[in-house]
């Protein structure tokens, strides 16, 4: 909220939804095994914002996996300069903490989808690119990454490389938010610069919270407003990923 509205003390009117109820997610569509240079792959798109997302292995242990009985899997981000409606600088060239936030937030949530132990002193990479932004970047990411390395083992188990699917868990992330005193699912970036509070939940399929980022914008939150975003996230994570497992079934770029 601007400094003039507040101290005219005017609320400005709340961004209007078409085509979607409040507790709707944008439309989401995926297709796999786009990169054909990339072991796994996919291209995401939810709304407006649109990921690329690519999985590579590499035949070396991360440092402190040495010695381990399985491998790690770590995550990369970055924002394309003209992902936004500004030209941003090459994120590569920042010293950017945005950046290494979101990276450790998709490391931490794709490696709970993961058992490792296949890939012991190996190393894979989930590098999650934005075409373009509106809003939800980062869940949009961590769907993205889950469809890519879903991509990615699919054609291990068809190669004959693994014997046992390896993604333990189908997990997935959410955007809620508080307007005024309405809770909305995956916002836009029109909705997510005037909420007063909101939280990126990342679940598996089953409704099991991995992590919860995020929180009040404006002034304190009730325990009851935060258990009721929460909640409303978790359950929306559910619906956004029957709706990915099954666009995941239809094999694209074999």
């Amino acid at each position: 909220m601007s400094t003039a509205s507040k101290s005219s003390g005017k609320v400005p009117p709340l961004p209007v939804r078409e085509g979607r109820t409040l507790l709707e997610p944008r439309p989401l569509s995926v297709k796999r095994g786009v990169n054909p240079h990339a072991p796994g792959s996919a291209h995401l798109i939810m709304g407006r914002t649109e990921i690329m997302a690519t999985v590579s292995i590499q035949d070396k242990p991360a440092p402190h996996m040495r010695g381990s009985k399985e491998g790690w899997l770590t995550a990369e981000y970055s924002m394309l300069p003209r992902a936004t409606t500004d030209r941003q600088a090459r994120e590569r060239n920042l010293q950017d903490g945005r950046r290494y936030e979101i990276q450790r937030l998709l490391g931490r949530a794709l490696r709970a989808s993961m058992d490792l132990r296949p890939f012991r002193n190996q190393t894979l990479y989930v590098d999650c690119d934005v075409l373009v932004a509106d809003g939800g970047t980062r869940v949009a990411s961590i769907l993205a990454g889950h469809a890519a390395l879903h991509d990615f083992c699919d054609r291990l188990i068809q190669k004959g490389q693994l014997t046992d699917w390896p993604i333990a868990h189908n997990v997935g992330a959410i955007s809620v938010g508080l307007l005024g005193d309405e809770v909305r699912v995956d916002l836009d970036y029109a909705e997510d610069r005037v909420a007063r509070a909101d939280l990126n939940v990342v679940a598996t399929d089953t409704g099991l919270i991995i992590e919860v980022q995020g929180g009040a914008e404006e002034g304190a939150l009730t325990q009851e407003e935060y258990v009721r975003l929460l909640s409303t996230g978790a359950f929306a994570v559910q619906g956004v990923m029957a709706d990915l497992t099954r666009q995941l079934s239809v094999i694209q770029g074999m």
